[in-house]
C-alpha cells in the first residue's frame, strides 16, 4: 500500500488537464521525452509483455513524411507541436518475453497464435499509450492525442519491413491554454459503472 497522491498532482494529470491542439512554440528536450517513456514503462501489462514502441517525431524532415498520412485539421496541430508521437506496438513483443517475464516461457503461447499475439499487443499497447500521456502531464507537458490519420500510410512509411503498428498518435508539448475548447462533459459514475 502506498500513500495516497495529494490533489495538487491529481488535479495536473487528470481534472485540469486537457487535450491540447494549439501549442507554443518551445523546445521539448530528447531528456525529458526519454524521462517520460522511463516514467510510462512501468504501467502494468500482461506478462510484462510492453509491447508499446513510440517514434518521436520532431524534425522538419520527419514530419514532412507524417504530414500526408493525417486528416482535416490534424495536420495544423502536427505542424505546430513540438512533437508528435506514433505510439505503435510491436506485434512481435513475445521475442522479449524470455527477458521480460522469464517465470515462464509465454513465447510459444503467442509465436504460435497471431490473433492472439495482436489483441495483446494493441491491448497492452494502448494501456502503455495512456501511462505516456500521464507521465508527459507529470513532467509538465501538455498532450494531444488523436486518430484521423491513415495508419496503413504511417506503417508504411515509419515501419516498412517491421513488426511494428502505428495505434494512435499523441502531440507533445506546451499547449496554448486560450485556444482551448470549452470542456466536454464526462459521464457520471451510475451512467457509466456497475457494481455487481
Amino acid at each position: 500500500m502506498h500513500t495516497p497522491v495529494s490533489q495538487v498532482p491529481l488535479s495536473a494529470l487528470f481534472t485540469e488537464a486537457r487535450t491540447h491542439k494549439v501549442w507554443e512554440p518551445r523546445d521539448v528536450s530528447d531528456e525529458l521525452l526519454a524521462q517520460a517513456f522511463n516514467l510510462a514503462k512501468w504501467g502494468p501489462t500482461s506478462l510484462n509483455c510492453t509491447p508499446a514502441r513510440f517514434v518521436f517525431v520532431k524534425s522538419k524532415e520527419a514530419k514532412a513524411k507524417l504530414i500526408p498520412a493525417l486528416l482535416g485539421s490534424n495536420v495544423a496541430q502536427v505542424e505546430s507541436a513540438p512533437v508528435t508521437v506514433i505510439v505503435a506496438h510491436d506485434e512481435k513483443f513475445y521475442d522479449h518475453l524470455p527477458t521480460l517475464f522469464p517465470a515462464l516461457d509465454a513465447r510459444p503461447m503467442f509465436a504460435s497464435n497471431p490473433a492472439l499475439s495482436n489483441e495483446t499487443a494493441l491491448r497492452n499497447g494502448s494501456l502503455q499509450g495512456a501511462y505516456f500521456i500521464i507521465a508527459a502531464r507529470a513532467l509538465g507537458l501538455d498532450a494531444g492525442p488523436m486518430s484521423g490519420f491513415d495508419n496503413a500510410l504511417v506503417d508504411k512509411t515509419f515501419f516498412a519491413g517491421t513488426s511494428w503498428r502505428s495505434n494512435f498518435l499523441c502531440n507533445v508539448g506546451y499547449g496554448v491554454p486560450d485556444k482551448l475548447f470549452p470542456r466536454g462533459p464526462r459521464l457520471d459514475f451510475v451512467q457509466a459503472c456497475k457494481i455487481v
